[in-house]
């Protein structure tokens, strides 16, 4: 069925169900930024591909609501559908719960599966509409009657990752969670976001692409733990490891009856912003709840010693093979026939000849020319196209080795370039080597330093629509919270200090509409400086290890604080991989490492 069509069979069962309109969300039932097969109902109705949006549909009319890095993906997707797109946060652009309260009249029912909707959103919903009586029917997965050969839950083997790896063991991690717990005063902790639980118990999977996780629920409780999955992703050893360390087994889809039966006089605790409205729904209403940010969430951010030691390693595996790359794509375009994908395809292949790579952590952005202009552009059989010996290729890309995970963006020069182009590449590389280098008093967040890498496109009246840096798990999601970089301290309701051992994402960008793209992306870790009569100070360490493109550098916008900066980072990244490099490989690397006056 075309997108119409499956509108037309959806509207015709929110008909049958008395519900006048039907959200469907992105998320799987643990609020994950990526999601497997299973969960693409966003997709498989309205053919948007993009990892965030929400789709609302009503009797005559839908819309779909993105963020800035997919407008311009989301508009061609939808061009000719019968979807309009709201660009998120943009003028006169409604929210969602402004759209519903417009549109929907006086005792109307709301339909969604409870499930892939956090509880944060459902109370908002509830609120803003309380005054028009409206109905929320949460247990309703229309997507389930109409997608005939929808994919089944994945049930990937689970494996066990070494604690010299992670620098905790799950005792350890557990023991740390119950003091959490003893200070909130809470009896019970409900987790259901899948990289927390794969983080306290050492353990990874293959459930979602691109993050190796597993789908599951926990249960932690004073003196005991449940985890609640598929038992047949387990092996026996790990089934007897955990239940040495006191963790009992109980099946994935038994989670909501089980905590249904909590008693009334424990308290319980659980972060409303990943649960999902089901579970809030399945706990007995008698019971005091607990809604607050997860333990696991801080925890997790700040790495262990081992974490941050083994995520340097993971970085100078990574900048040996991307920097092969960029060699390589540099001098074959124009002799060999070399498209988007087939580009991609010899990254892994770089990435792949290291024995402790498990694969790329994200879908692989190679964006040609205009493609560099749609800001997480994906290459499909569709949308490829051959690179050629001119213009700009912006490639962000990254893996999960065992050691950690990675995300880098270089955007490589493929031959002679316009001034607008070199002016724009190295302006948005200023504010790069602005942030990279930022030295600040403990206390600092993420949007204090945001300034430091747009000003330079800021003062030519430029910008870009997206932050500037995201957290990043270890060998967890590419993706982390909660310190971000971003301008807007309005968009977000909570502001998180950069404590030593965070992993961030300095990545400011320019994008041209229909003609390029370009971004500079290291990932750094928050290190502890001098400290002295005035507090503790401190910096930012480079972990990323490869090179910007010399060639689409302009000299003469760089003063001589940020020239010393690059050639600085050029004579670490040399310094670090060149034994990694042989013949011309390495010969090229000392060229384009050289000291720039």
């Amino acid at each position: 069925m075309i997108v119409n069509e499956k509108l037309d069979a959806l509207r015709k069962l929110m008909n049958e169900k008395n519900i006048q309109a039907y959200i469907v969300m992105t998320d799987d039932f643990h609020s994950s930024e990526y999601v497997g097969s299973y969960f693409k109902v966003r997709e498989y109705l309205s053919g948007f591909t993009g990892s965030a949006g929400t789709l609302v549909v009503l009797k005559n009319e839908a819309a779909l609501w993105t963020d800035g890095r997919y407008f311009i993906q989301a508009e061609e997707q939808l061009k000719g559908g019968s979807i309009d797109l709201m660009k998120s946060g943009q003028p006169d652009v409604p929210d969602i719960i402004e759209y519903l309260y417009n549109k929907l009249n006086d005792g109307d029912t709301i339909g969604f599966d409870g499930r892939t909707v956090s509880n944060a959103f459902a109370s908002k919903l509830i609120e803003a509409l309380r005054d028009k009586s409206i109905t929320l029917s949460y247990q309703v997965d229309l997507a389930d009657e109409l997608w005939t050969d929808r994919p089944p839950l994945s049930r990937e083997p689970v494996w066990e990752l070494d604690v010299k790896y992670t620098g905790l063991s799950r005792k350890e991690k557990l023991k740390s969670i119950r003091e959490k717990m003893a200070e909130t005063g809470a009896d019970i902790l409900l987790l259901t976001a899948l990289d927390e639980i794969a983080w306290i118990l050492n353990l990874r999977g293959n459930d979602i692409a691109c993050t190796p996780v597993f789908l599951a629920y926990m249960i932690i409780e004073k003196s005991s733990a449940t985890l609640c999955v598929h038992k047949e992703i387990l092996n026996d050893e790990i089934i007897h490891q955990l239940e040495n360390d006191g963790i009992s087994l109980a099946d994935y889809n038994d989670f909501y009856s089980l905590i249904s039966e909590a008693d009334n006089d424990k308290i319980v605790q659980l972060d409303g912003s990943t649960a999902n409205y089901c579970v809030i729904k399945s706990i007995p209403e008698s019971t005091k709840i607990i809604d607050s940010q997860s333990p696991v969430v801080m925890m997790k951010a700040i790495k262990t010693p081992a974490e941050m030691n083994n995520i340097r390693a993971a970085h100078i595996k990574d900048g040996v093979a991307v920097t092969r790359f960029i060699y390589w794509l540099k001098h074959n375009t124009g002799t060999e026939n070399i498209t988007e994908l087939s580009a991609a395809e010899k990254l892994e292949q770089f990435r792949a000849e290291n024995d402790s790579y498990l694969g790329p952590s994200f879908e692989p952005i190679i964006a040609y020319g205009a493609h560099g202009a749609i800001v997480h552009y994906e290459p499909t059989e569709e949308t490829n196209v051959k690179i050629e010996p001119k213009g700009l290729c912006l490639t962000d890309t990254g893996g999960h080795y065992l050691e950690g995970t990675t995300d880098i963006t270089r955007t490589i020069a493929l031959g002679r370039l316009t001034d607008e182009e070199k002016t724009a590449f190295t302006l948005v590389l200023k504010g790069h080597l602005n942030l990279a280098a930022a030295k600040f008093k403990y206390g600092i967040c993420g949007e204090n330093l945001d300034y430091l890498a747009r000003y330079p496109l800021w003062s030519h009246g430029l910008d870009y629509n997206h932050s500037t840096g995201h957290g990043v798990g270890c060998l967890l999601s590419v993706h982390e919270g909660p310190q971000r970089i971003h301008w807007n301290v309005n968009s977000n309701q909570n502001h998180y200090v950069l404590e030593e051992g965070m992993i961030i994402s300095n990545e400011p960008g320019y994008y041209l509409e229909n003609h390029f793209g370009i971004r500079h992306e290291n990932l750094v870790l928050v290190r502890k400086g001098k400290k002295n009569s005035y507090g503790q100070f401190m910096y930012l360490e480079n972990l990323t290890m490869v090179p910007f493109d010399r060639d689409a550098i302009d000299p003469s916008l760089l003063n001589s604080a940020e020239l010393g900066w690059l050639n600085e980072y050029h004579k670490k990244v040399f310094d670090t991989i060149s034994p990694y490099l042989n013949g011309d490989e390495l010969e090229w690397l000392k060229k384009t490492t050289e000291k720039i006056v």
